[in-house]
């Protein structure tokens, strides 16, 4: 593919939503990593990690809790668009954002910005309802993957209907997200993981499902059918 300009910057590239996103992950991370080494905030700001996971992860325990009671606090309602945003160290934040520059920036390319926004934020809190209502692990969900495996459920979208427009295996679509699963598989077996995965599989079938809601034109057109009828 040809670019107008082939000296401008590479992030100019990037949908703005996709930047915005990968930077107030990284801003997140770095501020954690800082504060860690003491450069910043004193002796207090080496438990800024662990604070942050308790004050912004998503816990099961607290939705079983919001459910038996009725009661939704924001305190831990927010939990549900903020536990994306923080991460177990400098190596988890940087595979979240290799996959949400690449797959972002396909997505946010064929469906604009807001598009963006929604699969991100819509998927993470799926992901979450999921992983609390199925498996119930006390340990807290932590890390932006569960969202980032909703742009690729709408990518592999994007790939499925591309292949059967030209009569090849739709399947093959699907080819990323069972390599990624592979490599969960490989490390379940081989070392104690948690269920995250859960979250992430279901971040990656509702951002399948989402998108094709997210075409342009696509509310227009389910309002000419409504007024067909």
């Amino acid at each position: 593919m040809a670019y107008p300009n082939s000296n401008q910057p590479v992030f100019n590239a990037v949908p703005p939503a996709v930047v915005a996103l990968a930077f107030a992950i990284f801003a997140v991370e770095v501020l954690l990593m800082v504060g860690s080494y003491g450069v910043i905030g004193g002796p207090e700001a080496i438990g800024w990690r662990l604070e942050a996971i308790q004050r912004f992860s998503f816990f099961s325990p607290a939705l079983q809790w919001m459910i038996e009671t009725g009661n939704w606090p924001l305190e831990h309602m927010q939990r549900f668009v903020t536990y994306p945003f923080v991460h177990t160290g400098f190596v988890h934040v940087a595979f979240v954002l290799v996959f949400l520059l690449a797959i972002g920036k396909m997505v946010g390319d064929v469906f604009g910005n807001l598009a963006v926004i929604i699969i991100f934020f819509a998927c993470g809190i799926f992901g979450a309802l999921i992983y609390g209502g199925l498996v119930g692990d006390t340990r807290p969900l932590i890390g932006g993957f569960p969202s980032v495996y909703g742009l690729i459920g709408a990518y592999t979208f994007l790939l499925w209907v591309r292949f059967k427009s030209m009569g090849e295996n739709e399947w093959q679509a699907f080819t990323l997200i069972g390599f990624l699963m592979g490599i969960q598989l490989f490390f379940g077996v081989f070392f104690e993981v948690g269920w995250d995965w859960v979250a992430e599989i279901a971040g990656f079938a509702f951002g399948f499902v989402l998108t094709p809601a997210l075409v342009p034109g696509a509310f227009r057109r389910f309002l000419d059918r409504l007024r067909q009828r």
